[in-house]
């Protein structure tokens, strides 16, 4: 293994170049917990791959969360809720990677679920061409069986993540425990970043 620090215009750079030799459409998950900022690091790579000629769709799990009377039916701090049960992967299929697939309509919902008010999002559907590119950023997205054509996973070791994750969010330590376990994200990426220091990530390579 070789571990490669990069800057995070190098790094962003690396990513949208794994999207931009595949001239069809593309499904990607950019997947890590809060403090490795995938939506932050998702916004930046839409933003070079527009410049590279593609159309972009930027997804956060957050917005497909299940509604509250079932993502907490267990308890507002259960971990293995947490993990199996919060993500509507249905409705993420059904409305976002499914359509953008290879044999999809192209017809994509952004958000679906304000989980903060608990109801439907009023957002319309965007019409993604032949090339474009859906990248969906959030944690725990791997492993799942949802139909990704590239994932690139932010790693931050249990202990970096036990220092910077919020007091709000240390309930669900033992969820990113049993995620790297049990579904090693690692692993099955096509991009492994470290992302103890979003700010000095390194990539790690065979």
């Amino acid at each position: 293994m070789q571990i490669t620090p990069v800057s995070p215009d190098v790094l962003v750079e690396e990513v949208a170049q794994l999207v931009a030799d595949r001239p069809e459409r593309v499904r990607l998950a950019l997947d890590g917990p809060p403090p490795a900022r995938p939506i932050v690091l998702a916004e930046r790579v839409a933003v070079r791959l527009r410049e590279l000629g593609r159309a972009v769709a930027v997804v956060s799990a957050d917005d497909f969360l299940r509604p509250a009377s079932v993502r907490l039916e267990y308890g507002r701090e259960d971990p293995d809720e947490f993990l199996d049960g919060w993500l509507d992967v249905g409705g993420l299929r059904r409305e976002v990677l499914d359509p953008a697939g290879p044999e999809g309509s192209g017809r994509v919902l952004p958000r679906l679920w304000d989980a903060a008010a608990d109801r439907a999002y009023r957002d319309g559907y965007i019409q993604l061409p032949p090339d474009g590119v859906v990248v969906l950023a959030g944690a725990l997205l791997l492993g799942r069986g949802l139909p990704l054509d590239m994932s690139v996973h932010l790693r931050v070791n249990p202990a970096a993540l036990a220092r910077v994750i919020t007091d709000e969010e240390r309930w669900t330590l033992p969820a990113y425990t049993r995620y790297s376990a049990e579904r090693d994200p690692e692993g099955s990426a096509d991009l492994l970043v470290l992302a103890d220091h979003p700010d000095r990530p390194a990539v790690r390579r065979v």
